[in-house]
């Protein structure tokens, strides 16, 4: 789809939504510092309690409040999406998905940011995160906190395996102990954003993106799966599938089916988010002393693996009526200090690299230098306007995992290549 017909589409839709948060800033009063609207993502209320010290450290220049959008990061960029398209000006600062940044970014829908606050809040922050801020080759958001997948073990089964975590392991060896030991893997199955994750870090840790080349236009956007590397990530995912490895309800398993899997009795390893952690400290305390973390796996055992990259950027609608002020309050947000303490209040790892160094992070969070190290190496998802339509197709057509082969890869290439060219649907 050209950016013309999606901004057209956009704007049918948003139009209403727009115009009225529009007559309700027409009707508020003009009174005090000027409001700026963060719109966040669901949390434990970390960013409410950021915002209030925000206003409170700008000393009477302006206060925040915030408007939560959906739980599902789609339906958040969905939201935004549209309402950046019909211009409302409501839009101050939004926490945005990291996948979704180019979409919004290539057809301007984002103030530019000022190169003083670019020195100040990207100079310290990990390396995956500053890939993942960038559109372009120029900075179009601001990390506020990142994510990354480790892999977590159970020491009972690795003792029992014999294996050495000490180094770097790959996949054919966690594969080869679940098989050893009569254990699952937790790994995520489901037809779903998970999926996109899975494949991208496969590819990326063998030194190939899904998509290369010019990706700011559909007809000219090319694909990397049709390759070796995209077979190697095919016979990892259907071998998985195929043998069972992940367990039997591998095909419906997200991140919190896999945490329960692993915490079970034939649990062994499993890719996933720090959230796990304090989600078993709570669930099941028994278990945290026969638990250990690493980075992600290794495709091949001689190149670095590229692990996922989540988390959250900050970025600034074009249309707000006051971006010196909302990137003010991105510098603001997005300190140290902060990033450090809505790690441990809310369990969301930091960008920042100095956060890092905060006692009570390690305190809490004892595989925190790990996270960093992880971070440091990760790499974002396909950077694309037409994310969405790579993704979605990503996970039609690597699902269900039992039937991935080597022909996977090609195929999906095609498929992806005629619906950006408006030659096949979704």
């Amino acid at each position: 789809m050209s950016h013309s017909k999606r901004m057209r589409r956009w704007l049918a839709a948003g139009v209403a939504v727009a115009t009225a948060g529009l007559l309700a800033a027409c009707s508020a009063t003009n009174t005090g510092p000027p409001t700026l609207t963060w719109y966040i993502n669901p949390d434990d209320g970390g960013q409410v309690d950021i915002a209030a010290k925000c206003t409170q450290a700008s000393g009477g220049t302006y206060r925040i409040q915030t408007s939560l959008l959906p739980r599902d990061a789609a339906s958040q960029r969905e939201q935004l999406a549209r309402r950046l398209a019909a211009g409302d000006s409501s839009l101050d600062i939004m926490s945005l998905d990291p996948p979704y940044v180019p979409e919004l970014a290539e057809p301007g829908f984002l103030a530019p940011v000022p190169q003083t606050v670019i020195d100040q809040r990207t100079t310290d922050v990990v390396d995956g995160a500053r890939k993942g801020a960038q559109w372009n080759g120029k900075y179009v958001v601001i990390p506020f906190w990142a994510n990354t997948q480790l892999l977590w073990y159970r020491k009972s089964v690795v003792e029992k395996a014999g294996l050495d975590m000490s180094k770097p392991v790959t996949w054919d060896q966690i594969m080869n102990v679940a098989r050893q030991t009569g254990t699952h893997l937790g790994v995520q199955g489901i037809r779903g954003e998970s999926m996109t994750v899975w494949v991208n870090a496969l590819m990326e840790s063998q030194g190939q993106s899904i998509v290369i080349g010019n990706a700011s236009s559909a007809d000219q956007t090319q694909f990397g799966l049709d390759s070796p590397q995209g077979v190697k990530a095919a016979e990892i995912i259907g071998t998985i599938g195929r043998e069972g490895l992940g367990g039997p309800g591998l095909t419906t398993q997200d991140e919190n089916q896999s945490m329960s899997t692993f915490q079970g009795a034939k649990g062994s390893f499993m890719v996933n988010w720090p959230f796990v952690w304090p989600a078993t400290q709570s669930a099941k305390p028994e278990l945290i002393s026969d638990i250990g973390w690493t980075t992600y796996p290794r495709v091949d055992a001689n190149t670095e693996s590229a692990p996922p990259l989540g988390g959250i950027m900050l970025g600034v609608g074009a249309k707000s009526k006051h971006t010196d002020l909302a990137f003010e309050a991105v510098t603001c947000i997005t300190s140290p200090e902060n990033q450090a303490h809505y790690f441990v209040t809310n369990g969301n790892p930091p960008a920042s690299k100095a956060a890092y160094d905060d006692p009570q992070v390690a305190q809490k969070f004892p595989m925190a230098p790990v996270i960093r190290t992880s971070l440091d190496n990760a790499k974002p998802r396909p950077q694309t306007p037409y994310y969405n339509e790579v993704s979605t197709g990503l996970q039609q057509r690597w699902t269900p995992v039992q039937t991935v082969t080597d022909q996977t890869p090609a195929q999906t290439q095609q498929f992806l290549m005629q619906v950006l060219r408006g030659e096949r649907l979704l």
